[in-house]
């Protein structure tokens, strides 16, 4: 009994000093107090710190701190919280730690911080991660031995990996991502023998995959996406592997057979690189995989159809390849009604697959949808009641460009999940009667290129009194009439306003100020009309203006310049509008498209127009991302109608590229301002059909990228500035029925224009076939300075003249009536004289 007695308490002893226990027992070792107590010195604001850290109180009873229950060390520390930390000198006297975890705190002036955590012998887990640490310094000797987990992902070390992590022997868990590690990978050996995640995604390793990691045969996670690695997936052997993402890399290879082995693989994303070949039928061997995701590569032929008997298969993303064959191919014959698929699906995006032309039935079997995406599918007829049914549990439905009819019931989702969008898309289709009325989470809804009738606000005036979250409106190119109604304060989200090529009436209302957050706002094509709406003015952050093609009067006011500092497009062509241009338009600096053709201004150019710096660095001040408002990029992004080269282009792709101004058809008067020749960044010229005089500036040449100017029918007069032989991107040119005289500048670029584009003056030369020469002689045309610049350069000598006559007068007038100056100036010659005569004769 003795013996047993002994034997027990020996057992419970063992048991309780390998056992960790969140709340201690006993009292904290008082060098590791004094170490834990130490670091609030070492916290920018201690204030942060959790509450239980009390200078006096047992640490093992802190937060996040965790001792032995027997040896009351410290063995577990946990600080997860946003704290600025300047030193960790007094880590080391936590020698028996055994899990550091640091998370999100501030270690940016803590430089020696490897150094210091390299003295923790005992260190099985280390987790680091944006810490703000900018430097990993080479270890020649480490004391990582236990280390099993190691996290420093987050930080900035723009350097290449230090070899030492690349031979930690129980290291279990790798995390490297997010550090603009630079490459390569070291070529080995290393030694990872008990390594099953490695993650170092979104660095700059743009080299070689390295083959030994794809013989780390008990790796289970594999993480490297984002990383320029460029070169082929190397043959391997990790067949436990259970998640693997190579995605947007610049890898150029066929799927490695290998992978088809790994029955245990779950997740594989492949998408965003160059891989080629087909789909192998060894698909079929991985029966436990959930998600493939192979967009965006150059993989060719026919998917095998054993892709549609996975059975666990929830995600399938195959867009933008070079794929072949039918979606039914994989289903066989999804065409049926009858046939009910393998899976149960949250993502059904097959757009561009011609499903139709029946209504794919097999839908309603899905019960844990949330995103179907069926656009361009070739399906006819109307949407089955069922469907309408099933959209209050689907949170994005893109049903455009197909060829539905019917109505549109009232669109209203079941549930609310924080922070989820409900995006709508029933655009290009032939949906018809009245606007449907929808839920108030609904943030994006577009219902544009249908036949919907009647007015607005069937949608907007309803339900009173509430507050939509809808952002994106698109009701383009529909039968609607009406006016539009006031009734704007509902929808104070509203960033996206789209309701053009419609019918719609009268002005624009006053509740269009409760619209804070818009961005852009197009009402071209319809039948509006009154003043320029001073209800805009509160809509401060907007990027475009289009009241294109309406019947809008009166004179632009002289807010418009100043209450949209962002404004990028303003598009105001045929209307009724009036008057002279305001000076204040020159403030739009960010402007890239200013269109006022086809009304009744007068008056001069603004000269001031050389302030649209957009237009002056020949860049746009905005990236193309800001044009992207959809949440799904390119679904729904910022659009311009130009009238350029002759022609009415839509720009959406390259819009941040363009740059254009067309002051056409009006009444505008005086001369061409040399102010313009400083758009050094425009493409798109466009002032003919106006009353304007004098000459072309000669400084036109240095607008280097202008691909369309139209000056004509104006009654500019003299000659074709030769700088014009300089502009090489040009493409289209009308200087026709002006007063223009002489030859025509010899250049690649003008003698490719079609005659027209100079007729209706008194030009010669090629393209025109009036000769130029008279009795063997090149006419000897006269040249008559423009009065503009003729002012400019009178004034210029003037400037020089006075500037010459105050500097004579300042030195020579002090010298004649101050005579203690003249003495000296004349001794100062005199000193002169005789030093250069000195040097003279020694020469």
């Amino acid at each position: 009994m003795k013996v047993l007695a002994i034997t027990l308490w020996v057992i419970l002893f063992l048991i309780l000093k390998n056992t960790k226990f969140v709340v201690c027992v006993g009292i904290c070792r008082e060098n590791e107090q004094r170490a834990l107590e130490s670091l609030n010195k070492e916290v920018d604001d201690p204030s942060d710190l959790p509450s239980s850290w009390v200078v006096g109180k047992d640490c093992c009873e802190w937060e996040g701190v965790v001792c032995n229950n027997l040896t009351h060390h410290v063995i577990e520390l946990h600080i997860v919280r946003y704290l600025r930390i300047n030193s960790l000198e007094w880590l080391p006297s936590l020698l028996n730690l055994e899990n550091l975890e640091m998370d999100s705190v501030d270690l940016s002036k803590a430089t020696n911080w490897l150094q210091v955590i390299n003295m923790l012998p005992s260190l099985v887990d280390l987790s680091l991660s944006d810490c703000s640490l900018h430097h990993i310094q080479p270890l020649l000797h480490h004391n990582f031995s236990s280390l099993e987990t190691l996290d420093l992902s987050g930080n900035m070390f723009n350097s290449p990996v230090p070899k030492w992590i690349f031979n930690l022997a129980k290291l279990v868990s790798l995390d490297l991502s997010e550090n603009n590690f630079t490459g390569p990978f070291p070529e080995g050996p290393v030694n990872f023998t008990s390594l099953t995640t490695f993650k170092a995604s979104r660095n700059s390793f743009n080299y070689l995959l390295p083959r030994w990691l794809f013989d780390l045969s008990n790796l289970e996670y594999l993480d490297l996406h984002s990383n320029d690695i460029e070169g082929a997936i190397p043959s391997g052997n990790i067949t436990k592997l259970k998640d693997l993402d190579l995605s947007e890399n610049n890898l150029k290879s066929t799927i490695p057979n290998w992978l088809y082995q790994c029955k245990d693989l779950q997740v594989i994303n492949l998408s965003d690189n160059r891989l080629e070949g087909v789909v192998s039928s060894m698909i079929s061997n991985l029966s436990s995989i959930t998600r493939i995701a192979l967009s965006d590569n150059m993989l060719s032929g026919k998917l095998p159809n054993v892709i549609g008997k996975l059975g666990k298969l929830e995600y399938l993303y195959l867009s933008r390849n070079l794929l072949e064959g039918e979606i039914s191919e994989l289903f066989n014959d999804e065409m049926s009604e009858n046939w009910i698929p393998p899976f149960q699906a949250e993502h059904i995006k097959i757009r561009g697959w011609n499903i139709g032309p029946l209504f794919p039935v097999w839908l309603r079997t899905q019960k844990l949808i949330r995103e179907v995406d069926i656009s361009d599918g070739g399906i006819q007829g109307e949407v089955p009641t069922w469907f309408w049914n099933l959209t209050s549990q689907i949170r994005s439905l893109n049903l455009s460009h197909n060829q539905f009819v019917g109505e549109v019931p009232i669109i209203s989702p079941s549930s609310i999940e924080y922070g989820d969008p409900w995006l709508m898309y029933l655009g290009s289709n032939n949906f018809s009667g009245p606007l449907p009325q929808i839920s108030t989470i609904v943030t994006e809804l577009d219902l544009s290129d249908n036949s919907f009738s009647k007015g607005l606000s069937n949608l907007l005036c309803e339900a009173k009194n509430r507050s939509y979250k809808l952002e994106i409106l698109n009701l383009e190119g529909n039968d609607l009439s009406e006016e539009i109604p006031d009734c704007w304060m509902n929808w104070p989200e509203l960033r996206v306003l789209i309701l053009r090529d419609n019918n719609l009436i009268g002005g624009i209302p006053k509740s269009i100020e409760y619209l804070g957050n818009l961005r852009s706002m197009d009402f071209r094509r319809n039948r509006l009309n009154g003043s320029f709406p001073s209800s805009l003015a509160f809509s401060t952050i907007l990027l475009k203006i289009d009241l294109a093609e309406n019947e809008f009067i009166g004179q632009l006011p002289s807010w418009l310049g100043m209450s949209f500092p962002n404004l990028i497009i303003l598009s105001l062509r045929s209307n009724k509008l009036d008057g002279e241009l305001p000076q204040e338009l020159c403030h739009l600096k960010d402007l890239q498209i200013l269109d006022l053709a086809n009304n009744s201004f007068i008056g001069i150019i603004p000269r001031c127009i050389s302030n649209f710096s957009a237009m002056v660095k020949g860049k746009t001040v905005l990236d193309d991302d800001k044009f992207k408002y959809s949440f799904y990029p390119g679904i729904v992004r910022e659009s311009a109608t130009v009238t350029t080269k002759g022609n009415t282009y839509q720009y959406d792709t390259i819009l941040a590229l363009f740059t254009s101004m067309d002051m056409s058809s009006n009444n505008l008067s005086g001369d061409i301002p040399i102010s313009l020749t400083r758009l050094a960044g425009l493409r798109s010229f466009n002032i003919s059909k106006n009353n304007l005089s004098g000459r072309i500036p000669n400084e036109i040449g240095d607008m280097k990228v202008l691909e369309s100017i139209d000056l004509s029918e104006n009654q500019l007069y003299g000659q074709i500035p030769q700088s014009f032989s300089s502009l090489s991107t040009l493409s289209f040119l009308n200087l026709s029925d002006n007063n223009l005289s002489g030859m025509i500048p010899l250049s690649t670029q003008l003698q490719s224009f079609d005659p027209t584009s100079f007729q209706g003056n008194k030009l010669c030369g090629l393209p025109l076939l009036v000769n130029c020469s008279s009795g063997g002689k090149v006419p000897n045309v006269e040249y008559e300075e423009d009065e503009s610049d003729k002012d400019e350069v009178d004034w210029f000598y003037i400037s020089m003249a006075i500037g010459f006559a105050l500097s004579f007068w300042s030195v020579c007038g002090s010298l004649l009536f101050k005579r203690s100056w003249r003495r000296a100036y004349f001794r100062f010659l005199d000193r002169s004289w005789e030093m250069l005569l000195a040097k003279a004769l020694i020469c």
